[in-house]
Parts: structure tokens; sequence; C-alpha cells
């Protein structure tokens, strides 16, 4: 419906009389002779009316007092008002201007500026009315997109998680010893990666984070594809030589990474580079392949680097028996298999019984 009303609360009659004759032209004339009929003549002609005059002074409600009925039901915000007054003092400006008004009117009327400001109030009200409609479009084409994105981001995600587990169970098939290494150390990387976050939130992990640091942890190994299965199965004391070849997995599964798997989440794929590359590097710096330090290895690569060896130990292996779960926490605490940060074996501590609860629920078939 057209807003092609004026509505003009106003008891005194000659004065309803000039707005009338000022507006009479433009607008529909609507009168009201006090509040109380004021309120129910905007009720009933809620869609049609452009713009309200209210008088500050009126008996049975005055200005104020209607203003307050409308300030609960938000019709300020709907419609522009303009208050008519013959004392408009600072703080009556200010009370009003608090309700929501846009405008003052003063007696006695000056017929040409009493036109430019309802003229005003009513061109800047349509402006605001067609910029929230524009706004609201646009947020909800936003939303529709994002919607979209969201979707297609979670279809992305999962070919790139069926594709990381597509490629663990090869290593897994291979690696015969520990049908349920891959899954152990996604499930401890999320765990471990859980305590790091809330204990040291200085890492920046977050559960999005930690999600992709899980999926990414199951191609820790994947670069053992290539090493002959005579050393990867052997059962005794590997020689120097072979040594240096299973450390080669760390660079050989970068390799594959970065030249085979097409992952196309690019923050996936930097964590499952970096893990691979780096999940056997030591906080003293007497890892491999590159012989990093500290900090200098990523949270990522020493949260997959001591569940790693966690599992490891817990495991029963063809050169070994399984360690239980004491032992092999004390093993790791006592830097048996090299040295980690403070902090991850702070963190590692923390959760210790959910690596035992998760040690029990994915333990390896005999």
């Amino acid at each position: 419906m057209k807003r092609d009303s004026i509505l003009i609360f106003e008891d005194n009659d000659i004065d309803r009389a000039i707005l009338t004759e000022l507006f009479q032209d433009d607008y529909k004339i609507l009168e009201a002779v006090n509040g109380k009929e004021g309120l129910e003549i905007l009720h009933q002609n809620f869609a049609s009316i452009a713009v309200v005059l209210l008088d500050n002074m009126m008996p049975v409600m005055d200005g104020f007092s209607v203003l307050e009925h409308l300030k609960a039901k938000k019709v300020l915000a709907k419609i522009p008002f303009v208050m008519v007054t013959a004392e408009c003092s600072s703080e009556i400006e200010k009370k009003g201007y608090e309700y929501g008004i846009v405008s003052y009117i003063t007696k006695p009327f000056q017929g040409d500026v009493v036109r430019q400001v309802v003229h005003n109030a009513v061109a800047w009200f349509q402006y605001k009315m067609q910029l929230e409609v524009m706004v609201k479009k646009q947020n909800r084409d936003i939303q529709k997109q994002n919607t979209i994105l969201q979707e297609q981001t979670k279809q992305l995600n999962q070919v790139n998680e069926l594709l990381i587990d597509s490629l663990s169970n090869i290593v897994e098939f291979r690696n015969l010893e520990s049908k349920q290494h891959i899954k152990r150390v996604r499930e401890y990387s999320i765990c471990l990666g859980n305590s790091v976050m809330k204990l040291f939130p200085e890492y920046g992990l977050t559960p999005e984070k930690l999600t992709q640091i899980g999926w990414a942890s199951c191609l820790h190994d994947i670069g053992k594809i290539v090493i002959p299965d005579s050393i990867i199965l052997k059962p005794a004391k590997l020689t120097d030589d072979e040594f240096e070849l299973i450390k080669s997995h760390t660079t050989k599964g970068a390799e594959i990474i970065q030249q085979r798997v097409r992952l196309s989440d690019q923050e996936m794929y930097d964590y499952a580079y970096d893990i691979a590359r780096h999940h056997h590097e030591k906080y003293d710096g007497k890892g491999y392949p590159d012989g990093l330090k500290g900090d200098e290895i990523s949270i990522a690569a020493q949260i997959v680097s001591l569940v790693d060896v966690y599992d490891a130990l817990t495991s029963k292996r063809v050169y070994k028996m399984a360690y239980e779960s004491d032992k092999a926490y004390q093993m790791i605490l006592n830097g048996h298999s090299g040295t980690f940060s403070p902090k991850l074996l702070k963190a590692f501590a923390e959760v210790k019984p959910n690596f035992e609860q998760l040690l029990s629920r994915y333990r390896d078939e005999d």
C-alpha cells in the first residue's frame, strides 16, 4: 500500500487547520484531537501513513506519553515522527530525539519551513527504509553465498578426507605389524592437540585446525610406500645403511604429497607436507631430516611426533613386544625416544587417561 497520508495529532483547532491547509494538496489528512484518538487512527491506518505530526501538549495523552506507548512496539523505526511544540527547549529536544523523533516544528508556524521539515523527514525516512531493504537483501545474498561456499567446502573436505583415508590405508596395508596405527595416531593427535590448545593458546590452535591436523597426520608415514618390505618388516636390528633408508621416508613422503597428492585445501596440504617431513624432528635438534630445534618444529609436527612414539612403544612390532601404557608414558617423559618440548609433555600428562582409553578402543588384533 502506498504511504500517502499524514496523521496530525493536534488539539488546537486553528493549528490543526493551518497544518491541514499546508499539506492537503500532497497528502490525505488524518486528524486527531488527543493522543488516545491519534493512537487508534495510527493503528487503523498504519500502512498508509507517510509521516506523523505530533503535538507535544494535548489532553488525555500528551506527545511524550504517545511516544512512550509506541516505544516498545518500535513504531518510530517504521514511520517518521515530527514533534510540534510551542516551546522547544534543549531538554525537550533531547528527550524527543532519544525517543526517535526525526525533527521539530515550532509554533507559530512558518509555512515554508514546516513544509521543508516534513519533506526532509519523509525523504530521509524513505531513503533509510530503502537502504535497510537493500542491506537485508545483500545480507540474504551473502548468507546464501556463504551457505553455498560452506557446502562446497564440506564436499571438498570430504573428498580430501576420502583421499587421505585411501592413501593411509595403502601404507597401513603394507605395514602389517600395526593395522590400526594410522587411526590411533589421528585420534591421539586430536586428543593431544586439544590439550595443547587449552593449556597453551599462544600456539593458535583451533578445533578446525585440530581436525585438519588429525587428517593430515594420516599421511605421516606415506613415504614408507617407497621403502622395500625387506627393510620395513625386518625383525632384526637395521644396519646403518638400512636405517638411513628408513629415515628417508620423511623426505620421500613430503615429495609424494608435493608431487602426487592433490589436496584442494591449502592448509590441510601444508599440514600434511610439514608433518610427513618433520614428524621425526626432536626438540633438542637431534632428529631428522632437517635437524630442526625447539619451536623451529611446528606444533603440528611436534604433536604427531610424540603420539607416533607413544603408539610405536605401545604396539607390537616385528622387532619388539608392546609396552604397557604406563611404561611407555615414563619412557617418553625420560627421553627414551628423544627430547620433547616441556609444554608438550605437560599437555601429554593431562591426557594420559584419554590415551589409554584410545589405545584400548583401537587396539590391534592379535
